[in-house]
């Protein structure tokens, strides 16, 4: 018995077939397989003629970023390649210069020279101004994936429209000395569904706290502090790290005329149950002059310094500035002494948000004001609620995580609005508004800024 008579076109058919399943792996590894980012795009901070991105790549492939004005790339400005290594977690972070200021772009990875399959839309971000200009800036801290794998909190972020986003610490909780598992928790946040539309359109900026570190109240006898700041290195886009003389993660960034100063709390930080006195420290002496030198140099209207703990006074045995006092005085003296106006203080780390104030005019400086935002993703806490730092401007903010906006409008006289927004994205306060005016030696302005409750618990408790 013969089979049935196949024709030329069933011939013709047969072989195609089995052309194409013969070569069915290499096209289905060039749809699904590598290369690819696995984690990112994520926008760092950039400036006026360039733009800065962070990501981690599937294996050791070459990367370019490009960026165009208009999606369909016509006329792409490219970066340098990159080479994803091992050494670095494959994570990279490039560099495309040669942009116009304050203007959109839309940008695409190429990996091994091809665009990325599993990212065929293209991403889209902005140049920073050249020179002053109005912008907003969300920030956060406390931010727990093993609590929180959804984190809600990010659809209000991206909602506010921030055109700077600041990770003022416990970015993770690692909690741990293996140098894996913090990558590991970096990885996992950085997957976070609802996170992506904010990392991949605006530009994000960070510092450490003690569990993103190792473990909390963590400090200078931390056995793996040079794995861990090389990790943090890796897994951030900052602009720097610290100085050749002087290792962490502190520096300085600038936008719209505004100067920013993010401190390291925790590289050189003396442990928190030490004696207080002069030489007690938590910045270190190098980060120290440091801070002094570019504050001093600074000419913005608006100076704000970025800390992973709060500046008020606390508990007592806080790790928080409470038990560095003598080195927080003088630093606030210094303030004072080389007449730099227009401090204002951010902080993160309590799990509730707080606006407090540190008067100084009755030692001839001015008000500092002291903004908390906690947590992001984490347990939000009331143990600290009965705390009676030196003034609350607003009452104490507890009930859903949360995070704090800075609007600041530059114009002929420049002004800087804070609030506090919970998860729908509500404002939480009055918004407290500020001048270069209220910033400046000898001036006191709490009194009048303070909510009126917050002054009849003052006066209750006869402060």
């Amino acid at each position: 018995m013969t089979g049935p008579r196949i024709g030329r076109r069933g011939l013709f058919g047969a072989t195609t077939l089995a052309a194409l399943l013969a070569s069915a792996p290499k096209a289905f590894a060039q749809v699904l397989g590598y290369p690819r980012c696995l984690e990112g795009p994520m926008v760092g901070p950039g400036g006026p003629d360039h733009i800065t991105i962070w990501a981690r790549m599937s294996g050791a492939f070459e990367v370019t970023v490009e960026a165009s004005p208009d999606r369909y790339f016509k006329a792409p400005i490219v970066s340098a390649p990159v080479t994803a290594s091992a050494a670095d977690d494959f994570c990279v972070v490039l560099k495309v210069a040669g942009l116009q200021p304050a203007t959109p772009y839309y940008y695409r990875l190429r990996i091994g020279g091809k665009p990325d399959r599993y990212q065929p839309v293209p991403f889209k971000t902005r140049t920073a101004p050249r020179g002053p200009a109005s912008f907003r800036v969300g920030f956060g801290s406390c931010c727990r994936i093993q609590f929180d794998a959804d984190q809600k909190i990010f659809n209000a972020v991206v909602e506010q429209e921030p055109d700077l986003f600041f990770w003022l610490g416990d970015n993770i909780y690692a909690d741990t000395t293996e140098p894996s598992g913090i990558a590991d928790l970096y990885r996992r946040q950085r997957s976070v569904e609802r996170m992506l539309p904010l990392i991949r359109s605006t530009p994000q900026l960070a510092v450490w706290d003690d569990h993103d570190y190792a473990y909390n109240d963590g400090d200078r006898t931390n056995p793996i502090r040079e794995q861990s700041l090389g990790l943090f290195k890796q897994y951030w886009a900052n602009p720097s790290a610290g100085t050749a003389q002087t290792p962490g993660v502190f520096f300085k960034h600038s936008h719209g005329g505004v100067d920013f100063f993010f401190l390291d709390d925790r590289y050189h930080r003396d442990p928190t149950g030490d004696p207080d006195g002069p030489s007690k420290t938590m910045l270190g002496t190098g980060q120290k002059a440091w801070l002094k030198a570019e504050l001093k140099a600074s000419k913005a209207p608006f100076k704000i310094i970025v800390c992973g703990v709060g500046w008020s006074f606390a508990e007592t045995g806080s790790d928080s500035w409470t038990s560095y006092r003598h080195e927080r005085n003088e630093i606030f003296d210094y303030i004072r002494d080389a007449r730099i106006e227009g401090v204002v203080l951010l902080s993160g780390d309590t799990h509730m948000g707080e606006l407090n104030c540190i008067p100084r005019s009755e030692e001839g400086g001015y008000d500092l004001y002291d903004f908390c935002s906690s947590p992001l993703a984490q347990v939000p806490d009331n143990d600290f609620w009965e705390q009676t730092p030196e003034v609350r401007m607003r009452p104490v903010w507890g009930k859903t995580v949360c995070f704090g906006m800075l609007d600041f409008q530059m114009g002929e006289t420049p002004t800087l609005t804070l609030n506090l927004h919970n998860v729908v994205g509500a404002p939480l306060w009055e918004p407290l508004v500020l001048t270069p005016a209220d910033l400046k030696n000898g001036v006191s302005t709490w009194a009048a800024k303070i909510d009126k409750d917050e002054m009849k618990r003052r006066k209750a408790k006869g402060a």
